[in-house]
């Protein structure tokens, strides 16, 4: 794709690196054939090359956001779908991601999409806060959950218990079982330490029980893909700096094996650590350190001589790649192998690389096009006739599970289980005899 960006434009690092992902366009249409939006909608201007050529117009005019075009980037999952069958290796990500900061600089939102915005952005990364507004969310939903647009989503989503926290989710240290075979950090994220603790605690128990020493690095908190994703790059970068200097500590001190995460969302972002401060000459060294050291729950433990399961089962998992697993991160495999080494038969749903709808925030604001697109993988998963369904992010395992009664569980919980762990809670009561 041809650009005319001046020179002066192109000292912005931001419209630099915007003018080579839009050169590397082709204009091709593969992406339209796996966008969600897309074959949804039919509109082009749903499609990646339709948003990429919004937002040409826009960063090559220099102009504000206008209204058109933060509807159809509003609309967009960031579920990454395009990257992967992008013939021409176009960066949508980073492309987009450029685009919602402008947006968020320049276009002044209607006020009830504003003030949801910061509400969502003040509420979801603070654990305590999160805790406390889904109490209320709790107490109101029988009245609420009724409203139409995201105010009735938020409360539909609304849990219908909230766990305990976890004594796990808080600044320390877990010793290994056994002798020391390695040393890792774990992100403990914000929603998911709310929303299934359980999780983290299967990740402990799991790689503890195979001489793991885990950390959990003092400092570190919310990964910032929340409000990066909203365009909220100032807070994003906070959010991200405070993480890097709490890892960086650890890497300086007793050292890291690896940066270990299990919400394949946060994993993303935390990857991208080194782009988002390629230009911060403070930040940049350690933050691609972080980056080059973090890996999946899945990828760390193929780097492990795991246990055989202690328990057999016959159980048939349908596997969901989250969008951010196997288009953000290219892991597509792994997590199938080891669920079929611990000794579940593991299927695949068709329609595997479209999106379930959840992406971060996007059910709360963009409710109507999230459970189109739920009804859509829920259907496909049932078709499967699973005993259950296993992914690696909290966001699907949420989504999923609030359209269909087919227990749906983290990877790593059921990893935890066959190899001495105790039965995941969404399994409790819900198993074939």
């Amino acid at each position: 794709m041809q650009t005319t960006f001046s020179i002066a434009q192109l000292e912005d690092p931001d419209v630099a690196a915007a003018n080579d992902i839009l050169r590397k366009c082709v204009h091709c249409g593969f992406c339209t054939a796996t966008c969600p939006t897309y074959v949804t909608l039919g509109d082009e201007l749903d499609s990646p090359r339709g948003r990429i050529y919004q937002i040409k117009d826009m960063l090559e005019g220099d102009k504000p956001a206008s209204s058109s075009l933060v509807k159809h980037i509003d609309r967009c999952l960031s579920c990454l779908s395009c990257m992967t069958t992008c013939p021409s290796g176009v960066h949508y990500m980073h492309l987009v991601d450029i685009a919602r900061a402008k947006i968020h600089e320049t276009y002044n939102r209607p006020f009830q999409d504003k003030w949801l915005r910061r509400i969502l952005s003040f509420v979801l990364p603070r654990p305590r806060v999160f805790r406390l507004a889904l109490i209320g969310a709790w107490l109101g939903k029988p009245l609420l959950k009724g409203l139409p647009g995201p105010i009735g989503a938020m409360f539909r989503m609304a849990p219908a218990s909230i766990p305990k926290p976890s004594p796990w989710d808080v600044p320390q240290v877990i010793p290994a079982e056994g002798p020391r075979k390695g040393r890792v950090a774990m992100l403990t994220g914000c929603a998911q330490q709310v929303l299934q603790p359980q999780i983290n605690e299967a990740t402990i128990r799991l790689l503890t029980r195979h001489g793991i020493e885990v950390v959990v690095a003092q400092g570190a908190g919310c990964c910032g893909a929340l409000v990066h994703h909203m365009g909220d790059t100032d807070t994003s970068h906070q959010q991200a700096a405070a993480n890097i200097k709490a890892w960086a500590r650890e890497m300086d001190g007793d050292g890291l094996d690896a940066i270990v995460i299990n919400a394949s969302g946060c994993g993303t972002t935390v990857k991208d650590y080194g782009f988002m401060f390629r230009t911060d000459p403070v930040m940049q060294e350690d933050a691609a350190r972080v980056s080059t050291l973090t890996k999946d729950i899945t990828e760390y433990l193929t780097t492990l001589t795991l246990m055989p399961p202690t328990r057999d089962t016959d159980l048939t998992v349908a596997y969901h790649s989250a969008c951010s697993m196997q288009h953000g991160q290219k892991i597509t495999a792994l997590p199938k192998d080891l669920l079929t080494q611990a000794g579940f038969k593991v299927v695949s749903p068709a329609e595997g690389h479209l999106c379930c709808g959840s992406a971060g925030t996007y059910n709360l604001l963009q409710p109507e096009m999230a459970d189109t697109l739920k009804a859509r993988k829920v259907r496909n998963i049932e078709k499967t006739k699973p005993d259950l369904v296993a992914a690696g992010n909290i966001g699907c395992i949420q989504q999923i599970a609030s359209g269909t009664d087919i227990p749906i569980t983290h990877t790593v919980e059921l990893l935890d289980w066959v190899t001495g762990g105790p039965m995941p809670l969404a399994l409790d009561g819900k198993l074939p005899a």
